[in-house]
């Protein structure tokens, strides 16, 4: 894409995406995410109906007046969106590319953000660290973080999941929120251990991007050469073969089950999002089972 169109289609994003956040997501977000904690703010006189525990024994002992302390909610947080630009996300049997819906989840994460006045920053991983934008805030941060994600152009095509979560609990201090967006079809053992560290420092979403045509393929009487996107291999593969969705299948359960192994001591819930529907509907969904597992 040159200029002109990689800014017409941030420009589609923003809109698309800003009127839905608006309409939706940012009390969405607001609820689905606590702030690190609490600051205190002041104290007041005891009033009856004030939580006891709230009560200041040192100004009230120098006063011989009931004083109670106030807080208030800590809400600035830290946004961290690692996505993934391998080979595999530029696949699409649909009218969208993995790394299209990509770009409309980032904007939606990071608008929601903005909203909120929390800071956002950016990680692009292939096999390598491709672009790291520290935590920021503000709309021009943000527009630049949909450009990136929407116009960039990665130098290697391999997958290191690994490799991009060791790299953010390197660099990353403070704990935050951390949005991994990837379909994750690498070896789950490559990963397994960053993976856990991370579940540990960050508040970890995983977000997984899945096309319908990596686990069914038509039955058709046909010999059909691929070519893997991340290592240029080609193979030929009959379409007629009965046998092939049942690899494929296979191969995808022992895969979403892998997955599930590692996110489930960490109670974590993955969105999961089909390039055949719209991005946003899961994630809605998410911000409310989590809203509400929060209100318990």
């Amino acid at each position: 894409m040159d200029t002109a169109e990689i800014l017409q289609k941030v420009r589609q994003i923003e809109i698309k995406t800003g009127k839905l956040v608006s309409e939706t997501f940012a009390g969405e977000y607001l609820s689905a995410f606590k702030g690190q904690g609490i600051e205190f703010a002041e104290v007041r006189e005891y009033t009856p109906g004030d939580d006891i525990r709230s009560i200041d024994w040192n100004v009230t002992a120098r006063t011989g007046t009931p004083y109670i302390k106030k807080y208030n909610e800590e809400r600035e947080l830290t946004l961290i969106i690692a996505c993934d630009v391998s080979g595999s996300q530029y696949f699409g049997s649909t009218k969208k590319l993995k790394q299209e819906v990509a770009a409309e989840l980032t904007a939606l994460f990071a608008l929601s953000a903005l909203t909120n006045s929390d800071k956002v920053g950016l990680l692009l991983f292939s096999d390598q660290i491709e672009l790291f934008v520290p935590p920021r805030k503000g709309k021009k941060h943000i527009l630049r973080l949909i450009r990136e994600v929407v116009a960039f152009e990665p130098k290697h095509t391999g997958t290191r999941i690994d490799l991009a979560l060791e790299t953010l609990n390197k660099v990353i201090k403070r704990q935050g929120i951390l949005i991994l967006i990837s379909d994750f079809l690498s070896q789950v053992n490559q990963f397994a251990t960053p993976f856990k560290l991370a579940a540990k420092k960050f508040d970890l979403i995983p977000v997984v991007l899945q096309d319908p045509l990596e686990h069914h393929m038509p039955v058709v009487g046909a010999c059909v050469e691929i070519t893997d996107p991340e290592t240029g291999e080609t193979d030929l593969i009959s379409l007629a073969d009965p046998f092939l969705n049942q690899q494929l299948q296979a191969y995808f359960k022992k895969n979403s089950d892998d997955l599930n192994h590692l996110f489930n001591p960490y109670k974590i819930s993955p969105i999961v999002v089909d390039t055949t529907q719209n991005a946003a509907d899961p994630v809605i969904a998410f911000f409310k089972r989590r809203a509400k597992t929060l209100r318990r």
